[in-house]
């Protein structure tokens, strides 16, 4: 007797004439999903002293990824494999548990954003695991909802809101009763325009406890500085990347990042969590490069171009200049949509 997974059909193979012949294969769905990594650039107001705390500005990515593939397991017992397995069978597990379903299955990380690299790695892995097993049971996507049940977006709506679309986005904070922080701008990035990323894969930025407590310990933040954030966000960043000046782009998110750097020095070692992203970033600022900060905790550091050639002669000179030693330089374009959630099908012998 042939044991078939939930969810499949048994395809028999035949010969010229029609007989069907010894050996059928199982036709079993597959779900991929592909979610993009995100900078974020900045909060809008640490001081929290209007009721709202935290917003922030972030922009998807079109290099690295999450990418991973779901089905119904062939033997019997869920098989979690890949890059970083045990986190994606962690959050597997919970959202099975929260939607109420039984079942074993085969979970395979194909690609997965370097964790506590500043890059969202989490909320990508959590939600993608969660939109694959919505989709193999064919329940309707619901990323807002699986992120918090997921405790992903704490302080932010931005990873949440990237599993649906792409570009540059503003979240609102979180008020008294904020269930998940409410995207309130949202603008295409330019195609022709590049970030270059500084990863240092020898460092990890604060996270877990350790963030918990930096925010816990850390002294208010200033009001006045919360306004100069919101101001340059709304009179210069937003209106800048509407009419594409870089220049204009760049010096609004250089001066948020500085203010928020210095806020969180004292818990991550200095403006940039590592020394080495933080001797390159200054070299690429004196190289004409746009807009360097660091993502979120880092220690992932970046910088916009206005160009791809632009953005090589930079990386480039870098490279001969030996500054990028122990770290990976990348070039890549923003990501104007969301993650795409795929069904494949898949022919298997029974």
């Amino acid at each position: 007797m042939l044991s078939i997974p939930l969810g499949s059909q048994v395809v028999l193979q035949h010969t010229a004439n029609g007989h069907a012949i010894a050996g059928a294969l199982v036709k079993t769905q597959v779900v991929r999903v592909t979610a993009p990594a995100r900078l974020h650039l900045g909060f809008l107001d640490l001081n929290g002293g209007l009721g709202r705390k935290f917003g922030g500005i972030g922009l998807a990515l079109a290099e690295p990824q999450t990418r991973l593939t779901l089905k119904f397991s062939e033997h019997g017992r869920t098989q979690v494999t890949g890059s970083q397995a045990n986190r994606a069978e962690n959050y597997l597990t919970k959202m099975a548990a929260s939607l109420q379903l039984e079942g074993a299955y085969a979970l395979h990380v194909e690609e997965a954003l370097p964790a506590h690299a500043g890059l969202g790695s989490g909320t990508q892995m959590a939600l993608s695991v969660a939109q694959a097993l919505r989709r193999l049971h064919h329940l309707p996507l619901n990323a807002a909802e699986d992120a918090m049940v997921l405790e992903r977006g704490a302080r932010s709506g931005l990873g949440a809101a990237f599993f649906r679309t792409g570009g540059l986005l503003v979240d609102g904070g979180r008020g008294p009763d904020t269930r998940l922080p409410p995207i309130i701008a949202a603008q295409d990035f330019p195609s022709d325009w590049r970030v270059i990323l500084v990863l240092d894969h020898g460092s990890t930025g604060v996270h877990g406890a350790k963030e918990i407590a930096a925010f816990a310990t850390l002294p208010r933040f200033p009001e006045s500085a919360a306004q100069t954030i919101c101001r340059l966000t709304l009179m210069q960043l937003l209106p800048a990347l509407a009419e594409q000046d870089i220049a204009a782009f760049g010096s609004a998110v250089f001066d948020i990042q500085r203010l928020a750097g210095a806020y969180f020095a004292p818990a991550q070692g200095g403006v940039f969590a590592s020394a080495r992203v933080a001797q390159t970033m200054g070299r690429l600022d004196a190289l004409g490069a746009f807009g360097s900060g660091q993502s979120s905790w880092g220690p992932t550091g970046f910088a916009f171009a206005p160009s791809q050639k632009i953005a090589q002669n930079w990386v480039d000179t870098l490279l001969r200049e030996s500054h990028a030693e122990n770290l990976e330089i990348r070039i890549v374009s923003g990501r104007s949509s969301g993650a795409s959630v795929e069904t494949l099908p898949q022919l298997t012998p029974a």
